[in-house]
């Protein structure tokens, strides 16, 4: 009976071992977690839970009776060391090996360290696990000032929820604004503007040189033009993806695992699913991969489906969302690094409440952006996919149904 083994306990690793079961696979599935926790979902982490909200019960993706109902060997705080896909077996961390007929990596990412003196010192934080924001959480109840070295998506959601407990916060940036690189310099605009409104002291165009610190504690953060004082230092410089058992096992990786629209990897046996997976996308015509929850939850069904030998595609368009203050926002699509492109408002931009359309010089609408408008994302998903050009007056004008135009 094929057996399926599946590394990585994020939400990718278990929704995975369930679309095998909800697909009728009646051998073993074995599902391998590095953490000794049940797989849960980190969106939480950087938003409702660090804000103190709810119990890690609320966020985690399966029960332990679940995973015994459906007879999935759910192993904690087990770590794969290596994969021989010429026998089929993965070696752990203990010495023992587990074989497979199919292989899940679902290993995700970590984050980036920053390479500067005083990363090591107490009151320095990363974010990415349940541990990771307990202990941010825990040291803001004592902290007198926080920097967040990173105006990405955890940094700016992490100074939000500082903020909203009555704590000084600076975001250091080393791009000209935050969110530049996803969102580009009109929107990144908008995000730099809500949290100076909010009282945060946003550094950007700025250089760290070193984490202060006095007998092995952060005191303070030293800039290319001056200091910082902080108790509290929160790295949030991105994330790299998980690769190196996929290295190991000869895959092919570049800027991830390799997959093609099946997910598979180049070895027929194994795919990849989540942080890791540089996907060959059907409908953009280009390789993505993409860091967010959205890939978490819906690429394990297709990989499923093609582990069993239904050849599926993963079709789904780039999502992710974020919430800080009282802006929401959801994003859908994909604007290739150095693509050429315009940003066409519809409604309110220095209110946020607005609709943000990339298009490309055909008029395409290559990506799009609503903020605190809750009622245009499937619009949006629909324009996208139907890749014919639409005006940027006709885009812009309120009057004109969205509904219509995405056909």
């Amino acid at each position: 009976m094929p057996a399926y083994l599946v590394i990585g306990g994020g939400l990718a690793g278990a929704k995975t071992a369930e679309a095998l079961r909800a697909r009728g696979v009646d051998g073993p599935v074995i599902l391998l977690c590095e953490e000794q926790r049940l797989p849960y979902e980190r969106p939480p982490l950087s938003k409702d839970y660090l804000a103190g909200n709810g119990t890690p019960d609320d966020f985690t993706v399966h029960t332990g009776q679940w995973y015994d109902e459906h007879d999935v060997d759910v192993q904690l705080g087990v770590r794969a060391d290596a994969v021989n896909t010429g026998s089929h077996e993965v070696v752990l961390a203990d010495g023992s090996v587990l074989g497979y007929d199919k292989l899940v990596l679902a290993t995700g990412s970590r984050p980036r360290r920053l390479h500067v003196p005083g990363t090591d010192a107490r009151g320095v934080h990363f974010l990415r696990r349940v541990a990771d924001t307990d202990r941010l959480r825990s040291s803001w109840d004592s902290a007198s000032a926080v920097v967040v070295i990173g105006g990405g998506w955890i940094g700016l959601e992490a100074a939000a929820v500082a903020r909203g407990r009555g704590l000084p916060v600076t975001v250091v940036e080393a791009a000209s604004a935050p969110l530049l690189g996803p969102l580009g310099p009109r929107m990144a605009s908008v995000f730099a503007e809500l949290h100076r409104d909010h009282g945060v002291d946003l550094r950007t165009d700025a250089t760290v040189e070193e984490i202060i610190t006095d007998d092995g504690a952060v005191t303070g953060v030293r800039l290319g033009d001056g200091e910082v004082s902080a108790d509290c230092v929160l790295v949030a410089v991105g994330a790299r993806p998980e690769t190196l058992l996929a290295e190991r096992a000869g895959l092919d990786v570049e800027d991830g695992v390799l997959v093609d629209a099946h997910l598979t990897t180049s070895d027929p046996d194994v795919l990849a699913v989540g942080d890791i997976a540089n996907v060959q996308h059907p409908v953009l015509g280009t390789r993505v991969r993409v860091e967010h929850w959205a890939t978490a939850l819906n690429q394990p069904a297709v990989a499923a489906a093609n582990a069993l030998g239904d050849r599926t595609e993963y079709t789904d368009l780039p999502f992710f969302f974020s919430d800080q203050y009282d802006l929401g926002m959801e994003y859908r699509g994909h604007v290739p690094p150095g693509a050429a492109y315009e940003v066409v408002v519809r409604g309110a931009e220095r209110a946020r409440e607005f609709v943000a359309f990339w298009q490309d010089s055909t008029s395409r609408v290559l990506a799009g952006m609503n903020v605190n408008v809750w009622d245009a994302g499937e619009a949006v998903e629909r324009l996208i996919r139907s890749g014919k050009p639409v005006p940027a007056e006709t885009l812009a004008d309120p009057e004109v149904d969205l509904d219509g135009l995405a056909g």
